[in-house]
């Protein structure tokens, strides 16, 4: 399962835009590879992997509270809660999936779209949850709300950095290959030169 091509093209020229650091210097030499060089974050995958066995358990914390409190709660926050519930549990799956695949395959359009997932829809849900007082917040709530924020605020750091430095190897190692291009043009096939001089010269011959 990977993302769609168009997608995958949007997210990659975002990367390029947003995380390439302009004012990295170029490398010196040729020798100057990173190709063996492994950016993909160990902090950011610990939080991942310790992030995918914490969201059960804030999932069935939240369903809990959520049931003991519903009758006191508004129509209106009831059916926000509900919808919030919904979305966080499909974004969160997603979110993960892509963190995964970004971090450890070291893919620049599935780690992008996992922090624009953190950062501007997930983050945003658990914070409403955790301020706003009109849901008759429980101190279970409270608590493993908390922590799911300082998980997404971690993650959201973490993967900032890791992806300014998986697209400055990407463009780094872009550089590279138009010096080795401009060092080593290609060399002419002397082989079928020789053929297309003798085919000219025998095309000569007929004319005369």
């Amino acid at each position: 399962m990977s993302l769609p091509e168009p997608l995958r093209r949007r997210l990659s020229s975002f990367s390029r835009t947003v995380f390439t650091d302009s004012h990295r210097a170029p490398p010196q030499y040729p020798g100057d590879r990173a190709d063996n060089e492994i950016v993909s974050s160990l902090p950011l995958q610990m939080s991942l992997y310790f992030n995918v066995y914490y969201f059960p358990f804030w999932w069935l914390s939240a369903v809990v509270m959520l049931h003991q409190k519903y009758p006191e709660l508004s129509d209106y926050y009831k059916f926000i809660l509900v919808t919030i519930m919904i979305l966080s549990s499909l974004i969160e799956v997603i979110r993960l999936y892509l963190g995964y695949m970004g971090n450890l395959l070291e893919k620049v359009p599935e780690l992008a779209g996992f922090w624009l997932l953190s950062l501007l829809l997930q983050l945003p849900i658990i914070l409403f949850l955790l301020f706003n007082e009109g849901l008759k917040i429980q101190p279970l709530e409270r608590a493993v709300h908390i922590i799911f924020a300082l998980f997404l605020t971690f993650q959201v750091v973490a993967a900032f950095v890791t992806l300014k430095r998986m697209v400055n190897k990407l463009a780094t190692h872009f550089r590279l290959n138009e010096f080795d291009q401009l060092e080593n043009p290609p060399v002419p096939d002397y082989y079928s030169l020789g053929k297309a001089e003798r085919a000219v010269s025998m095309a000569g011959r007929g004319l005369c």
